[in-house]
């Protein structure tokens, strides 16, 4: 704790509104490691909030529940009612936690799939902790080689430090160090107000493919030109 006390001194001087944070659990087993290793995480990063001067809300998503409905959104080409929903949450989100098993040497094709269904837009500037759970500290590098480019395509702001739990972690003192640094630098970027500043300021500049952050989506459509050729044949009629 005592090398994370200057920092929220810091950040204590600006509070801010309660936050939500979206955890997003592909454990499958239960209990799940998986989703212990996300619990943990998210009352750290409270704890850490609290002791700032903000309160936290946590939203879970587990995703097993809907594994079903993922694949068939998969294949219709459209998230369904319960994907949807998890979406939203998604989207309503000041952080999010990002937590999947690695199977094979690869993280959750749970996991994978239902990130397949976010629309490219809905988690820019937006503060993730990555982490992974596995049966040896050999796949240890799966969180970085494999989540760390999936959510720098989606835009979103991972933090530096990288979260995994092998058998052997869970007595360590080593995995709760490394949990409340990922838990104190998600809270200072949280608190900066620098992810919000970005998507916002630089909205204009991004390559939107879909458009679909909830938080923006009127705005979203005003970009568009509803004039062009492009939009006249797409609405059936002819090019000027």
């Amino acid at each position: 704790m005592n090398d994370i006390r200057p920092a929220v001194r810091h950040i204590a001087s600006h509070p801010e509104a309660p936050v939500t944070i979206a955890v997003v659990n592909a454990g499958i087993s239960d209990p799940s490691s998986t989703r212990l290793l996300a619990d943990r995480i998210a009352q750290r990063t409270i704890d850490v909030l609290r002791d700032a001067g903000t309160q936290a809300k946590v939203s879970v998503i587990d995703l097993a529940p809907i594994a079903t409905e993922i694949a068939q959104s998969l294949v219709a080409g459209f998230p369904g009612e319960k994907v949807q929903a998890a979406i939203d949450r998604l989207a309503a989100a000041d952080a999010i936690i990002a937590s999947t098993p690695v199977y094979k040497a690869g993280i959750s094709g749970l996991f994978k799939s239902f990130a397949d269904l976010i629309d490219n837009d809905l988690l820019i500037a937006k503060p993730v902790i990555l982490a992974a759970t596995g049966g040896t500290s050999r796949h240890a590098m799966v969180v970085d080689e494999q989540l760390r480019p999936l959510f720098a395509f989606l835009r979103a702001i991972s933090v530096p430090t990288s979260l995994y739990a092998a058998p052997e972690d869970w007595g360590s003192s080593e995995l709760g160090k490394r949990i409340t640094r990922a838990a104190t630098e998600l809270v200072l970027l949280l608190r900066s107000g620098a992810p919000r500043e970005i998507a916002d300021d630089n909205w204009h500049g991004y390559q939107h493919q879909f458009a679909g952050n909830a938080t923006r989506a009127e705005r979203s459509t005003a970009d568009i030109d509803f004039t062009s050729d492009l939009m006249r044949l797409a609405a059936g009629g002819r090019p000027a």
